[in-house]
């Protein structure tokens, strides 16, 4: 009882072999996929909300100049 033979063959250990590199790799080929998902996804929301950016930050622009504008007016008018 001592000698416990593996029921495996040499050839179907090495089959049991590639099978688990063929699946670590596919593993990692999806982790890869799912990664340049979230990255395009984050690419798609930015590229549509950059117009909004704009428009916000020329809003923001509108207001400094009109109150720069008001100030100038203020300490420089009659």
């Amino acid at each position: 009882m001592a000698d416990a033979v593996s029921p495996l063959t040499p050839d179907l250990e090495e089959q049991l072999g590639r099978i688990r590199r063929a699946r670590e790799e596919s593993e990692k080929f999806v982790a890869g996929q799912k990664k340049l998902t979230a990255e395009a996804l984050k690419l798609d929301r930015d590229r549509r909300l950059a117009p909004w950016q704009i428009a916000l930050s020329g809003m923001a622009a509108g207001a400094a100049f009109f109150g720069a504008g008001a100030a100038f007016v203020k300490i420089l008018g009659p």
